[in-house]
C-alpha cells in the first residue's frame, strides 16, 4: 500500500511472524530513472526473505526494466499492481485502468515475466465496474503468460473501497485457475479470513488495510488457520511499546521532519484501536517529534485500552 507499507512498517509486521509482505507500489519508469523519492520507497528489502516487490506502470519497456533492476538487486518475488483505484494512477493508464484493456495488460505481464527469473504475481480487482466483471478472462491469460499467483480484491475499481468486498465473486476466478488465488478486501481478523476463504474457495488471504493499528494480525490469522508459530499479541504495555518502536523506526528511516509526518497516520490507527480521547489524540499528532514518545503512554495505555 503506497505510503503505508514502507520498510519500517514491513519490518514491524514481519517481526510478529507474517509469512509474506509486499512493498509499497513503485512506479516502474520512475524507479528505473532513479528518482530519489521512488528509490526511497524502493528501500524494498529486496534481499529480505518473505518480501515481494510491487511495481506498476503502463509501458512494457519500463515494467520489464524495473523487473530486471529489482532482480539484480536481489528481489525474491515481483508483484504487478493492476488493482490500485486511485485517480492519479488510473489516469495514467496504470493500476486498475488496465482492467479496461486486457491486451495491454497482458503485454505488460509478458514483459515482466520475460525480464526476470523470480516468481511474478498479479494483484487486481473483480473488474472496472459492475458491467465489466471480467477479470477471470484476464486471469487465465495471465496464468498462461507465466503469472505464478493471483490476488483478487473483492471490489471493482469504481467501488474504490465502498460497500462490502464480494468474496463470493472471487470463486469463479478461483475455479477457472490452476494457480493459487488469494482473496483480499475487508479481512481484518481470523473470523473474516475464514469467511473469505469459505466463500471464495481461495488458497489464502491477503490483508491490506486490516493491518492498520494491529500489525500482528497477519501472523495471528496464519496461526489461527494452522500455519506458523506462536504469536504474542501485545497487552496494554506492549501496545505502547509497539507504537513507540514503530514511531522511532519511521523517524530513523526518513529523518525527523518527514518521518514525523509519515508516522502520524500509523499513530492515528494505533489511537483508533486504543480509543484515545480527542484531546490526547490531537496532542500526539501535533506534538514535535521529540515529544511524541513521552505522550504515547497516556494516549494508548489505560483502562480498557488493551490491544488484544
Amino acid at each position: 500500500m503506497a505510503g503505508i507499507t514502507d520498510l519500517p512498517t514491513r519490518q514491524i509486521v514481519q517481526g510478529f511472524g507474517a509469512g509474506l509482505v509486499v512493498s509499497e507500489m513503485v512506479a516502474s519508469r520512475e524507479m528505473v530513472e532513479a528518482k530519489p523519492s521512488v528509490r526511497d520507497r524502493a528501500e524494498l528489502g529486496t534481499r529480505v526473505e518473505g518480501t515481494s516487490v510491487q511495481i506498476a506502470g503502463r509501458d512494457g519497456l519500463w515494467m520489464g526494466q524495473a523487473a530486471r533492476l529489482l532482480t539484480d538487486q536481489g528481489a525474491r518475488m515481483i508483484d504487478i499492481n493492476m488493482g490500485c483505484p486511485a485517480k492519479k494512477v488510473t489516469g495514467g493508464y496504470s493500476g486498475s485502468a488496465l482492467l479496461r484493456d486486457h491486451d495491454r495488460a497482458l503485454r505488460l505481464i509478458e514483459a515482466v515475466v520475460a525480464a526476470t527469473d523470480v516468481p511474478v504475481t498479479l494483484k487486481t480487482r473483480l473488474g472496472w465496474d459492475d458491467d465489466s466483471r471480467d477479470t477471470a478472462a484476464l486471469a487465465r491469460r495471465a496464468a498462461d503468460a507465466g503469472i505464478r499467483m493471483l490476488t483478487i480484491h473483492g471490489r471493482t475499481r469504481c467501488q474504490f473501497y465502498k460497500g462490502d468486498a464480494d468474496w463470493d465473486a472471487i470463486r469463479p476466478i478461483v475455479e477457472a485457475m490452476d494457480i493459487p488465488v488469494l482473496a483480499n478486501g475487508d479481512i481484518t481478523d481470523t473470523a473474516t479470513a475464514r469467511q473469505a476463504l469459505a466463500r471464495s474457495g481461495a488458497a489464502g488471504v491477503m490483508v491490506g488495510r486490516g493491518m492498520q493499528g494491529q500489525p500482528w494480525i497477519l501472523a495471528q490469522i496464519a496461526r489461527d488457520l494452522g500455519f506458523g508459530g506462536p504469536v504474542t499479541v501485545p497487552n496494554a504495555t506492549g501496545f505502547v511499546d509497539l507504537a513507540r518502536t514503530h514511531h522511532a523506526a519511521i523517524v530513523d528511516f526518513y529523518g525527523p521532519a518527514l518521518g514525523g509526518r509519515v508516522a502520524r497516520k500509523h499513530l492515528g490507527w494505533y489511537m483508533d484501536r486504543a480509543g484515545t480521547p480527542a484531546d490526547l489524540r490531537r496532542a500526539v499528532l501535533t506534538a514535535p517529534v521529540s515529544a511524541v514518545d513521552g505522550l504515547l503512554c497516556g494516549a494508548l495505555d489505560g483502562p480498557g485500552k488493551q490491544a488484544a
